[in-house]
């Protein structure tokens, strides 16, 4: 980070408040679900970069790399000067093999991240390894509307967003964030990681590790409403559960209650039968023609397609028209 720059954290009570609405709203619906960006807060993102290193999580050692063998090429893709924006940048790790590749001069990079203390303290280690780099983080939860830094004269915008995280978006989220990526990286374009579609067994293991860390990630959402919220439950009412879905092509990942029982929250009580589950995440999986022909109805043209030998994992540059 240049000296100089102030990084404001957002107000504690206003995220809260957010927190607390959107967990009213998750409970009181049938079937129960809330969204995963709940995972991220402080101890969920140390819980995540955890299970990156799983033996069992193969999405980030096959992406990491196809990033060392390909992060030249990649660069080339997106030009000689450019403003690279990370969407949810999390510990920084992946795009180190990126910005690697670049002359430490000729680009800008702005990662964005919702966990402001985990986004800042990786921005301070990228500082430390790359002196001069030109980084300037935004706490900001990119699904939704948000200010970037203007572009650098001479620069074009050009986004990453590894880790297939987009497969964590249901197909109207993903198309929306598609159409927002479109325009705000018009005139450059997307490097994106998707998890492609591949055996029911290799996907149960990567989502039903043996450490239990998977499912102490899962839990955190709840934890964290008892630590932010004062939301009360049973200690040992949930429990991690985690499948392939092959009609939607996806894994859902649950919180099961483990008996009937109730959870409380401000005052209002939300009974769970036994069994009864509340939905944390989904992780689609993708083929590359069918993920490029969603890019291209949200305005980006298909390039370049980088994968590995399994076919487990890809990385695909989109381009992103200007805007006439």
């Amino acid at each position: 980070m240049k000296p100089g720059i102030e990084w404001r954290a957002p107000r504690a009570d206003a995220e809260a408040a957010q927190f607390a609405a959107d967990l009213h709203a998750a409970l009181a619906r049938t079937p129960k679900a809330i969204s995963p960006k709940y995972f991220y807060d402080e101890a969920g993102s140390r819980l995540f970069e955890q299970i990156c290193e799983l033996p069992e999580y193969y999405p980030t050692r096959t992406e990491l790399a196809l990033l060392q063998r390909h992060a030249r090429d990649m660069a080339a893709q997106m030009g000689d000067r450019v403003q690279l924006v990370e969407y949810g940048a999390g510990a920084l790790r992946k795009v180190r093999l990126l910005l690697g590749a670049m002359p430490r001069d000729s680009v800008q990079f702005v990662p964005v991240d919702i966990s402001g203390p985990h986004l800042l303290g990786a921005c301070d280690g990228l500082a430390a390894d790359m002196p001069g780099l030109d980084i300037q983080p935004l706490v900001a939860d990119f699904t939704r509307p948000h200010s970037l830094p203007p572009c650098p004269a001479g620069a074009r915008r050009v986004g990453f967003f590894p880790g297939s995280s987009i497969g964590n978006f249901t197909p109207a989220e993903a198309d929306a964030f598609l159409r927002l990526a479109a325009g705000e990286l018009a005139g450059g374009g997307l490097l994106i990681g998707i998890d492609l579609v591949k055996e029911a067994s290799v996907l149960h293991a990567a989502y039903n590790d043996t450490a239990g860390v998977t499912a102490a990630f899962n839990l955190n959402v709840l934890e964290r409403a008892r630590r932010e919220l004062g939301a009360e439950f049973p200690d040992d009412g949930f429990e991690h559960l985690a499948f392939y879905n092959p009609a939607y092509r996806r894994i859902e990942m649950h919180l099961r209650a483990t008996r009937p029982l109730s959870l409380q929250l401000d005052g209002q009580r939300y009974d769970f039968h036994e069994g009864e589950t509340l939905h944390t995440e989904h992780s689609h999986k993708y083929t590359v023609a069918g993920f490029q022909a969603m890019a291209a109805r949200a305005g980006f043209e298909p390039g370049t397609v980088w994968t590995d030998a399994n076919g487990w994992f890809a990385l695909l540059w989109l381009r992103s028209p200007s805007v006439p």
